[in-house]
């Protein structure tokens, strides 16, 4: 049977970094933890996020992010990088965004948790490295890494492993969801067919309704924090 191993199992409550001369609030900084933890529905108990509007909540409970693309990016920032260093709650080996389908399941220890988008890096991202362009390079490599719902709760141990439960039949993956969102915007007949996947987020399907009635969604405030 296939099955995913958790490298890392990261929680943290949000921090404040200085953007220009103001300072924000972020949950990206991640922290790897030894010992079970109780997963519920918004969140791994012991984690927060920041910014409730665009992080978080019900679509967005579980972040996770790919190690195979680990060493790509240690080679692009010219250091070592620690587990969690994406923002990730789940840092996995064997699901990259090639692999993974917008409503795939997966049990994790006593939980089940649903894909439900693709992650969206944002500037805080940025703030994190100090590098502006991060989110944006992140965006464009494709190695974004994705989120999970959660169907149930229960218990995760950094030992556990991921399931396969349930294969979304219309099988669009998390990298065909961002060619969709990110490069390829006028494939409006992809649009159309990934909005008949049921469990898409729903921010995303909403912006991907905005687009098929001619209106773009600005990605300018969440890639460098200005308005």
């Amino acid at each position: 049977m296939w099955k995913v191993a958790i490298r890392s199992l990261n929680v943290g409550k949000p921090i404040e970094l200085p953007f220009g001369n103001k300072r924000v609030t972020t949950g990206i900084q991640k922290k790897p933890i030894s010992k079970p933890v109780f997963l519920t529905t918004v969140n791994f108990i012991g984690d927060g996020q920041g910014d409730l509007v665009h992080h978080g909540g019900i679509d967005k409970a579980v972040c996770a992010y790919p190690a195979e693309h680990y060493p790509y990016w240690e080679e692009q920032l010219g250091r070592p990088l620690p587990y969690g260093a994406f923002g990730e709650n789940l840092t996995l080996e064997g699901l990259t965004e090639k692999d993974v389908c917008i409503g795939d399941s997966f049990q994790i220890g006593e939980s089940i948790v649903q894909v439900s988008q693709p992650r969206q890096p944002c500037y805080k991202l940025g703030l994190l490295y100090e590098r502006k362009d991060m989110p944006l390079l992140v965006q464009n490599s494709g190695f974004t890494g994705f989120y999970f719902r959660v169907l149930q709760e229960g218990m995760v141990s950094p030992s556990d492993e991921l399931i396969p439960l349930h294969s979304q039949e219309k099988a669009i993956s998390v990298a065909e969801a961002n060619r969709i969102m990110h490069h390829d915007k006028s494939d409006l007949d992809a649009v159309q067919h990934i909005l008949k996947v049921n469990e898409l987020s729903g921010n995303w399907r909403k912006t991907f309704e905005r687009r098929l009635e001619g209106n773009e969604v600005d990605t300018r405030e969440r890639l460098s924090g200005k308005r």
